[in-house]
Parts: structure tokens; C-alpha cells; sequence
């Protein structure tokens, strides 16, 4: 299998690229989920509507920039998806696009991106939004993610700042309650990748990426996992306890967590094979509707 991989690494793909192929190299759901939690930021920051210039520039600019450094991410993890199940047939890894195709592809997503917040939304974002950007696919994908088991944990920060950024593509400022946002995605993150790396742990370990069960086993990353989603519990709480939301988020946030807890728990006492993946993409489905539950929270709110 592995001598298959390297075969069709190292040989280019007769196959033309589509345009599936380069947008596959977006992460579009990745990215999906990411404008989700800009578009959040955005609504709560205002007790009026969102003007449009503002919600399609906005929400364009940080899906450019957030493709961009997905791209550059298939770049430079080609190595290491060429010996991954789960990445192997990804477009550059496959030589469906060459690395340097891929990289004007980023560039060009970049500036398009960074010029849409400069020129139509205010320079604070545009300035966060590439930030964010180059902490993903420098800090994180070149340095921590081959560095250290904590690269989630660390790199984690450029992945939560979306609501920030919807935040500040609105009033033009870092708010409070933005950073709180932040901070839930920025707590949610480690359990969410850490429950897929429990199921690629093979795969992690072959690449040579020093992801939490590889370097501390399985048992110390679901022991993590359950201690990281009981701190997020109490993260989520925040918003209601400092009067950001009310009691629409309250309630749909403790079933969320609560939900959240019993696979984290289940994972770490009652594990079975497709644990870990379940536990995974309920962690989706948490963030996902967490957010949703804040809009609905923002536009009908009532408090005890």
C-alpha cells in the first residue's frame, strides 16, 4: 500500500485537473463551518441587520484568505498525505495540480481576499484576517504541526478567529464578547481533532506527525479529550453567565455540551471502534448548531 502511495506521489497524474480538483484544495466544508461562525460574529455585533456590502465582502474576503491558506496547506503536506488513507487522494498529492499551479491558486485567493476586506470592509479585519491566514499555513502547518503534540492546541487560535473577524468586519473593533466567541472555538478544537486522530493514529504515526496519540498514546488522548470537553462545557456557559445571550443559549448550549460529554465520556470508558469517529462528527454538529443557536439566542432573546 505505502509503495503504491509513493508510486503515485512521484508520478504525475495524466488525469487534467477540473475545477473540482481546485476546489477541493479549498477545504470547502472546512471552510463552510469557518464562515458560519463569521457570520455569527457578525450578526451579534449589531442590534440591527448587517448591511449586504458587509455580509458579502465580509463573509467573501475570509472565505478567500481561509481558502488560501487551505491550498497552501495541500502544498505542503503533500509528503505526508501521500502516506495518509484519509489524504492520499487529494490533488496535488495525486499530481493532479502541480505545487506551483497550487500556489499561484493562493496567492491569487490571498490578494483577491485581502484587497475584498481593504477596500470594502475596514483594514482591522483585512490585517486579523491575514494573520490568521499566515498562522495556519506557516505557523501551524510548517512549524507546530511536525514540532510538538500540542500543535492543535497552539495552532488552534488561527481556526477560532472567525467570529472575531465576522465581529470586527462590523463595528471595526475587538470587542469582549468577540474574544469569548473565539474562545469556544479555540477550546472545542482539541477534542474535535484529537477524537480523529484516535482513529488515524496509524496513519499519524506513519507520516511521522507527532500528534497527542502518537506521542502520548491512545489512553492519554482520551483522557484529554474528556478533560478538554468538560472545560468547554464550562467555556460555554460564558456567554449567558456575562449576559451576552440568553435563555435560548442556555438551553441549547447544555444539551449541546451535554451531548458533547457522553461520547467524550463513552470514548475514554466505553470505547468501540467507530467511537472515535462518532465523537468527531458530533463535535461538528456541536460547533455547527452551538452557532446557530447563538443567532436564533441574538434575534429572540429573553432573559429569567
Amino acid at each position: 500500500m505505502s509503495k503504491t502511495l509513493e508510486a503515485n506521489f512521484a508520478k504525475p497524474s495524466s488525469v487534467r485537473a477540473t475545477w473540482r480538483d481546485y476546489y477541493e484544495l479549498t477545504k470547502p466544508k472546512v471552510i463552510m463551518l469557518l464562515l458560519l461562525t463569521a457570520l455569527v460574529g457578525m450578526c451579534l455585533a449589531t442590534e440591527s441587520w448587517v448591511s449586504w456590502q458587509i455580509l458579502v465582502a465580509g463573509l467573501g474576503g475570509i472565505g478567500l484568505l481561509s481558502s488560501s491558506a487551505a491550498v497552501v496547506n495541500h502544498v505542503v503536506d503533500r509528503n505526508i498525505d501521500s502516506k495518509m488513507a484519509r489524504t492520499f487522494n487529494r490533488p496535488v498529492t495525486k499530481g493532479k495540480i502541480s505545487p506551483k499551479r497550487a500556489l499561484i491558486f493562493a496567492f491569487v485567493l490571498g490578494v483577491a481576499g485581502y484587497l475584498c476586506l481593504e477596500i470594502w470592509v475596514n483594514t482591522l479585519t483585512a490585517v486579523l484576517t491575514l494573520a490568521s491566514m499566515v498562522g495556519y499555513a506557516v505557523v501551524y502547518t510548517m512549524y507546530l504541526k511536525r514540532a510538538t503534540p500540542q500543535n492543535i492546541v497552539i495552532g488552534g487560535l488561527a481556526g477560532a478567529a472567525p467570529p472575531l473577524l465576522g465581529w470586527t468586519a462590523v463595528t471595526g473593533e475587538v470587542h469582549s464578547y468577540a474574544l469569548l466567541l473565539v474562545l469556544i472555538v479555540f477550546t472545542w478544537t482539541p477534542p474535535h481533532f484529537w477524537a480523529l486522530a484516535i482513529h488515524r493514529v496509524k496513519d499519524y504515526a506513519k507520516a511521522e506527525i507527532p500528534m497527542l496519540p502518537v506521542t502520548h498514546g491512545v489512553e492519554f488522548t482520551k483522557t484529554s479529550v474528556l478533560l478538554y470537553t468538560l472545560l468547554l462545557t464550562i467555556v460555554c456557559l460564558l456567554p449567558f453567565l456575562t449576559g451576552m445571550s440568553g435563555v435560548i443559549y442556555l438551553v441549547g448550549s447544555s444539551l449541546l455540551n451535554a451531548g458533547f460529554m457522553y461520547y467524550a465520556w463513552k470514548l475514554k470508558y466505553a470505547c468501540e471502534d467507530s467511537t472515535a469517529m462518532k465523537t468527531f462528527g458530533f463535535s461538528i454538529v456541536h460547533l455547527m448548531v452551538l452557532f446557530i443557536v447563538l443567532l436564533v439566542d441574538h434575534y429572540f432573546k429573553f432573559s429569567l
